[in-house]
């Protein structure tokens, strides 16, 4: 009985550590493996956009003797209606559509960044104006405005892009100024102010390289929203207009045809939703690398499995 009572404890507790250590590698492994996968899906998107052009074929010349081919070896997203490699097409348009929504978040990303920096440091009135100008901005549906804007200037991708840069900036500049507020009012900022560090060197040597990481996550998933706002603007006509290769207007082409030749849609439309959800991930992997609570629990797990 004695050889019992003492020897059930320990291997209870000892099944417990290495639970406990076996749950916390699993989910270190598993947002590890997630996260080699994001990355790599990312990567794959850019070198897509990057290269793919250069190495496909012309995909606006028609074939007709080609129509309506259905996945194969020798078309592996079969053709369109003109006979067109959905595939190639599909590679062409990556660097359309995912050039574009990177042009509109790095747009509106200085924009906002310009405006924050002015507010945070400026006096009290011109904050308050521009952060007046912020809230009517906001007021103001994007999509909407993306739409009069195209029927002022022409149904065209550079309208879109033009349309969503101006109306993304309100968001970034908000957020970021209420960072650089914060982070003016840390000692290390009262510290360089002592030592008669100027403004615009405090600013940019010192406040806004630890503000801007909190935006990186912000900017990594608007990526990804930002090719269905595109896309969704090409599909009504507002956008990338036939036979652009962009792949809102690819499924907007593909509509008459959906219920027979289902390969049309559905891979420019996969595209769309892989490219948004890579963003998206990469935004929630920043998110967790740069979140000093989440760290935190992290660190303090890691080491109370070390101890026990």
């Amino acid at each position: 009985m004695s050889g019992l009572a003492t020897t059930a404890p320990h291997s209870v507790f000892g099944r417990s550590r290495r639970s406990g250590r076996l749950s916390w590698g699993l989910r270190t492994r598993r947002s590890s493996l997630l996260d080699r996968i994001t990355i790599a899906l990312v990567l794959v998107l850019f070198v897509t956009a990057l290269l793919g052009p250069t190495v496909a074929p012309d995909v606006y010349i028609s074939h007709i003797q080609e129509v309506f081919r259905p996945p194969s070896a020798q078309h592996w997203f079969g053709t369109d209606d003109q006979g067109r490699d959905v595939f190639w097409r599909i590679v062409v348009g990556c660097r359309v559509t995912l050039g574009a929504a990177v042009v509109v978040v790095a747009g509106y990303a200085a924009i906002g960044t310009l405006v924050a920096t002015v507010a945070a440091v400026g006096p009290r009135w011109l904050d308050e104006i521009l952060m007046r100008l912020t809230d009517a901005v906001l007021a103001f549906p994007g999509i909407l405005f993306a739409v009069a804007a195209t029927a002022a200037l022409g149904a065209s991708l550079n309208s879109v892009v033009l349309a969503l840069m101006l109306t993304g900036w309100p968001m970034t500049a908000r957020l970021l100024r209420g960072i650089m507020r914060e982070t003016m009012a840390m000692p290390f900022v009262d510290g360089a102010r002592a030592l008669g560090v100027s403004r615009t060197r405090l600013m940019v040597r010192h406040v806004l390289p630890n503000a801007l990481p909190a935006l990186w996550v912000k900017w990594a998933g608007d990526i990804g929203n930002t090719v269905i706002m595109v896309g969704s603007l090409s599909f009504i006509g507002a956008g990338a207009q036939p036979p652009s290769a962009e792949w809102g207007a690819m499924v907007a082409a593909a509509r008459g045809y959906a219920s027979s030749y289902w390969w049309i849609a559905l891979f420019p439309g996969l595209a769309i939703a892989l490219t948004t959800a890579s963003f998206g991930l990469l935004g929630d992997m920043f998110h967790v690398r740069s979140d000093p609570a989440t760290r935190r629990r992290a660190a303090v797990v890691i080491q109370k499995g070390r101890t026990r």
